[in-house]
């Protein structure tokens, strides 16, 4: 399998369209649609930002070699971890908070706003 035939499958696999695939990237639907056929190589350059945007394996996307996706987040918390860059207390916080029935969710709400808010 080519690198463009890998960057087609990392595509489909993700559920973008060619567009929607390289706005993300900083590139039009025709520079990957020819990536993908092959009429264009792809650079060192896309190649990391393909891995970093879209947590590729890099040996996978050069090389055909291990799996497509380096570890992804299992859950939605996990997701906001990476993209706010929160720590384990963060995280516990966080889990903490949304296992609380909503009554209790409203006073520690009630109780940042006053905190937060000036009245």
């Amino acid at each position: 399998m080519t690198q463009g035939e890998r960057v087609k499958e990392i595509r489909k696999a993700l559920g973008l369209t060619l567009e929607k695939f390289g706005q993300k990237l900083g590139v039009g639907k025709t520079a990957i649609s020819k990536i993908e056929k092959g009429e264009n190589s792809l650079t060192e350059q896309m190649t990391i930002s393909i891995c970093r945007e879209y947590k590729v394996n890099y040996d996978y996307l050069t090389y055909g070699d291990g799996e497509m996706f380096e570890d992804l987040p299992e859950t939605i918390l996990d997701e906001l971890c990476i993209e706010y860059d929160l720590d384990d207390d963060d995280r516990d916080i966080l889990n903490f908070y949304l296992g609380l029935p909503a009554d209790a969710r409203d006073a520690i709400k009630k109780q940042i706003k006053k905190i937060f808010v000036k009245e």
